[in-house]
């Protein structure tokens, strides 16, 4: 059975950090991008970041460029954000979300697009107070 385990997150100061991890089985790794989404409460589900495990190539949405950082260990077949200088704004559930990986040079609109993934993680709440 495919399965997306992501943890992680909690309850946060504004300017802190924190780290999610979404661990992946049941499907060829390598072959996946890994995306990560949010949704906060009344607003719809968006793309914050993903990485490609076929290529490497990593994307992040404009509002979390230079704080959030995505990688991928394929010995634990987990992929990660690390999130820094949280703000309040980033409050949300987390999911992480697989899809295939595609041709090289796939779009940031393509990525984001929560219909372009098969597997979906159960979410994880990210809290920042201010």
């Amino acid at each position: 059975d495919v399965q997306l385990q992501a943890s992680g997150g909690g309850l946060v100061q504004a300017g802190g950090s924190l780290r999610l991890s979404c661990a992946a089985s049941g499907f060829t790794f390598d072959f996946y991008a890994i995306a990560w989404f949010r949704q906060a409460p009344g607003k719809e589900r968006e793309g914050v970041s993903c990485i490609s495990n076929s290529d490497e190539r990593r994307y992040y949405a404009d509002s979390v460029k230079g704080r959030f950082t995505i990688s991928s260990d394929r010995t634990k077949n987990t992929v990660y954000l690390q999130m820094n200088f949280l703000t309040p704004e980033d409050t949300a559930v987390y999911y992480c979300a697989a899809g295939p990986a595609g041709p090289y040079g796939t779009s940031w609109a393509r990525r984001k697009s929560p219909g372009e993934y098969d597997y979906w993680g159960q979410g994880t709440l990210v809290t920042v107070s201010s």
